[in-house]
């Protein structure tokens, strides 16, 4: 932290240091230029925090309550705060004592100046924000102009914003990457930010939407490495949950699931969301889809996947038809317990369909790819009712007035892909569902404000936004990005449940690029919902497609003017197919190595 003055000698502070768990703070050193506590929680997890006055012109001296500073015309503090917690569950989630490590940081920290640090950390993030940019428009100079509050209230008001909404992209980004890095905790609720010891939902991982949502964006947007903390984090919290699921699930049961909700100790509470696993499994097969980084999947990824595979194997229900359902899910946070719920479904054909991919790539386990492929054909499939809805159970009993928050059934549309447009008649009936779940009524005009309240959360937007942006209603998807930024955005443009919890922050990065590119089909496809008020002109670079492709392009009116597709990290140079224009076109990529350019081979057939 750096404090200036352009009057010589007029700043003045008093430093004061405060522990949230009551330790005692004290000088900690002999110059009187630090302060620092330390304790050792409940838990026994020990913590330490040290300020330290790197830098001041003016007079310093240690008194009751602090460090005063007087005739100053510059200070900077470093704060270093730890614990001795270890994301290990073998070392019993603890590592190094923390002042010892909070000791050398400050010490390397103190030998460098402010400009250095700063410009150091600015070159940093610097370089992963300009990896993925969006554009489609600028604001006007007026409203650029307006402080922030009085620009969420003019948008709310139905006034054009593009850049705003280009600052919540560039937002969620930067607030993934500052929260989940290699070596780390994965992102929370309320990620670096929490602010209390008794959070919301505990600041945890909840297993049934909002950990994963956060990730939506991580491979897409060109973070991969905020994704490796998740990964790592499921590695770890497998450890401890492969004991609960044999106390619950029965000792002969392989494998491994979860609770909904989650502690970095490995802890499960509340109910059991058997299908947790699987969601996560989606995540460790994304980041290599993405990445194309075989010894990750080889290492970590496969292995898991596979046990969470054996889990369903031991668990599915034969029904007398001979095909295979999940005994006793739960829809949530909707509806009773009961067989072949559609959101366990879906899930357990993703996870079978990911499994199979990733055991081809490595070439392994033939036979027992066979048996997952057989699992998954006897899946009992997805069903179309009554009323032409996507039904949420076996049984055809939706209710058309149902405004519910949760879009649990549709998983297949996203973030699965089950159902793409080579599924015409389940996407159709995806939409039908989508719309009545949005409180959509015929002959009444549909916006943000005639979304049902129920549905007014942080994370439904951006959920429904991505589903929009899948089954290709592009002016739907910008009306549920229109919508996050209207009712559930703070000041300071946090995302609010209510409470405060960034799940919708992160989530609406992964929606506006689908909104922008898709890759899920096995094509890539460019500006497949790009809405009306984004259509005029625009671009992006940058964006990645699975297979390990970098994608750019830019528009006009609605269309395609030029694009560029790079294998940088794609293990091959084969051929992509394309969907431009809505024109399928067959593509050599850009090689990064050698620098050849992009071709475009022409029409596919």
């Amino acid at each position: 932290m750096r404090f200036t003055t352009d009057r010589p000698a007029a700043l003045s502070a008093l430093i004061a240091l405060t522990s949230k768990q009551e330790g005692v703070t004290t000088a900690a050193d002999a110059a009187g230029r630090r302060l620092s506590f330390s304790g050792v929680m409940a838990n026994q997890l020990a913590y330490a925090a040290v300020v330290s006055i790197a830098e001041t012109d003016g007079e310093v001296r240690a008194e009751a309550g602090g460090l005063r500073v007087s005739g100053a015309s510059s200070l900077t503090l470093l704060l270093d705060a730890r614990t001795d917690y270890r994301l290990s569950a073998a070392h019993g989630w603890r590592g190094a004592a923390p002042a010892p490590v909070i000791e050398k940081a400050l010490v390397a920290a103190s030998a460098r100046s402010w400009d250095d640090l700063r410009s150091a950390h600015t070159e940093q993030v610097t370089a992963l924000m300009q990896r993925a940019k969006v554009e489609w428009g600028r604001s006007d100079v007026a409203t650029l102009g307006l402080p922030t509050d009085r620009r969420l209230a003019r948008y709310a008001r139905g006034e054009s914003d593009p850049t705003l909404e280009q600052t919540l992209y560039s937002y969620g980004r930067y607030l993934l990457l500052s929260s989940s890095k290699p070596g780390g905790l994965p992102a929370n609720l309320q990620g670096l930010w929490n602010n209390t010891n008794q959070p919301a939902w505990a600041s945890d991982y909840h297993t049934n939407i909002n950990i994963q949502m956060n990730y939506w964006g991580a491979e897409t947007a060109d973070l991969p490495e905020s994704h490796e903390a998740l990964a790592a984090f499921i590695r770890e919290v497998a450890v401890p949950s492969r004991v609960a699921t044999s106390n619950a699930f029965g000792a002969d049961v392989r494998g491994w699931t979860a609770r909904t909700s989650q502690s970095i100790y490995g802890g499960n509470a509340w109910e059991w969301n058997t299908i947790a696993s699987a969601w996560y499994a989606q995540h460790l097969y994304e980041h290599w889809a993405f990445t194309q980084d075989k010894k990750y999947l080889r290492d970590l990824a496969y292995p898991l996947i596979k046990e969470i595979c054996e889990f369903w194997e031991d668990q599915l229900k034969e029904l007398s038809d001979g095909t295979l359902v999940a005994p006793m899910g739960w829809s949530p946070e909707h509806g009773p317990r009961e067989d072949g719920v559609m959101h366990d479904q879906q899930i357990i054909w993703d996870l079978f369909q990911n499994y199979v991919e990733c055991a081809e790539a490595l070439d392994i386990d033939e036979a027992y790819r066979e048996t997952v492929a057989g699992m998954q054909e006897r899946l009992a499939p997805n069903r179309i009712g009554r009323w032409g809805q996507l039904q949420e159970w076996q049984t055809d009993r939706d209710d058309p007035a149902d405004i519910h928050r949760h879009t649990s059934h549709l998983f297949a549309v996203y973030p699965g892909r089950q159902i793409t447009p080579e599924t015409p008649e389940f996407s159709a009936a995806a939409l039908v569902s989508l719309k009545a779940r949005c409180g959509e009524k015929e002959g009444v005009p549909f916006t943000a404000a005639t979304v049902s309240g129920d549905s007014r959360r942080s994370w439904t937007w951006p959920w429904r936004a991505g589903l929009f942006a899948r089954l290709g209603d592009s002016e739907r998807a910008g009306i549920m990005v229109r919508g996050l930024l209207t009712y559930n955005i703070l000041q300071n443009l946090w995302a609010n449940h209510p409470p405060f919890q960034l799940d919708g922050n992160y989530g609406i990065v992964g929606a506006i690029v689908e909104m922008l590119v898709q890759s899920h089909g096995g094509v890539i496809r460019l500006l497949p919902a790009v809405p009306a008020d984004w259509a005029a002109s625009g671009s992006f670079e940058g964006l990645r497609a699975r297979g390990g492709y970098r994608v750019s392009c830019t528009w006009r009116d609605g269309r395609v003017e030029s694009y560029d597709v790079v294998a940088d990290r794609a293990p091959n140079m084969s051929n992509v197919i394309v969907v431009v224009n809505e024109e399928r076109r067959k593509v050599k990529p850009g090689n990064a190595t050698n620098g050849k350019p992009m071709r475009d081979l022409g029409p596919a057939e």
